[in-house]
């Protein structure tokens, strides 16, 4: 483990669109920034899980692949001297006088200020609760759409109701046979314009019904049992494919780690309207952050990022004049 000289102004912990965003924003402020992030490539929860998906909250771009708007947000990163550090994991953070001591698997930096965009935190979706679903996973159970090609022409079943859930099945209807929507609610819990998109498309609703059980048929195919909620009936459904989007369990473990962290309240941050955190200098965005009336988008993402940027250069160097406008920022 190596120690660095170098003390940053502004450590970014977390390389999805928010600490992406956050980490261009800090450039234009002239702040030593250095992005930290556990994966091996940037854009975080949207790179590995969805980067197929049709992003739509994104001011500029009526629709773009989430895979695009990670590479776009590289393009724009790599115009500053934000310094991105891949495959690190920060196992702790302490205080050295005014400073934070940052420590990840690799090095050990100083920084005056924080930013933590860790998304959901650790990638782990809630799980299909069928005794055997292991046996599946991998290869006709998935939890994500990671490689829409899989799909083509082949007959799946998407488990969930929300956004996300709506959001694959339409996806997966442009390459699929057949795609079902499963869902315990006769309701979905999506955006107006996704439900209508829905009925307007030949997915087939299946609701109100909880799967229940998963039988390996003959050929590449797999029987789903479910139960109609409320009722004994049981539904049996055959396909090649079963896509389950419940969520994600929100562990704040990492956090709560390190000798000097935020308060945390199952996986998320409670900010004040600057993003800053209960600790001097340590601010939270993202979906990360909680505040009331907060909406967890891409867009917020990106508004919140450089008020947490203006929020610590206001505080480290408080006799800079801060921009007034963003096309102030450089010429």
């Amino acid at each position: 483990m190596t120690v660095e000289d170098t003390v940053y102004d502004i450590t970014i912990i977390g390389g999805g669109p928010a600490g992406m965003f956050a980490g261009f924003y800090a450039g234009l402020r002239d702040a030593r920034t250095q992005i930290i992030e556990s994966l091996s490539e940037l854009g975080g929860q949207v790179s590995a899980l969805y980067p197929e998906k049709t992003i739509l909250d994104v001011g500029g771009y009526p629709n773009i692949k989430a895979r695009n708007l990670v590479t776009e947000l590289e393009n724009q990163l790599q115009g500053s001297d934000t310094a991105v550090k891949l495959n690190q994991t920060v196992v702790n953070i302490d205080q050295v006088g005014e400073n934070y001591q940052i420590t990840t698997n690799k090095e050990v930096t100083q920084t005056k200020a924080i930013i933590i965009a860790t998304g959901v935190g650790a990638f782990n979706p809630r799980k299909l609760a069928v005794d055997n679903s292991d046996a599946f996973e991998g290869k006709n159970l998935f939890y994500s759409v990671k490689d829409l090609a899989h799909f083509r022409d082949r007959v799946v079943l998407v488990a969930g109701g929300g956004d996300a859930a709506i959001d694959e099945a339409l996806l997966l209807n442009s390459v699929a046979k057949k795609v079902y929507l499963l869902h315990r609610r006769d309701q979905f819990r999506a955006m107006e314009r996704s439900v209508e998109q829905l009925i307007q498309s030949s997915i087939q609703p299946v609701t109100p019904y909880l799967i229940k059980g998963l039988t390996q048929q003959d050929g590449d195919q797999v029987k789903v049992s479910a139960k109609k909620m409320k009722t004994d009936e049981m539904l049996e459904l055959t396909v090649n494919d079963i896509v389950v989007n419940y969520g994600f369990i929100a562990q704040d473990d990492a956090l709560n780690g390190w000798t000097i962290h935020p308060q945390t309240d199952h996986g998320t941050i409670k900010v004040a309207s600057n993003a800053l955190t209960d600790l001097k200098n340590v601010f939270a965005i993202g979906d990360v952050s909680k505040y009331e009336g907060k909406q967890p988008l891409i867009a917020t993402a990106f508004g919140e990022a450089p008020i947490a940027v203006n929020a610590a250069m206001k505080s480290l160097y408080p006799d800079r004049r801060g921009p007034v406008h963003s096309t102030s920022l450089k010429r």
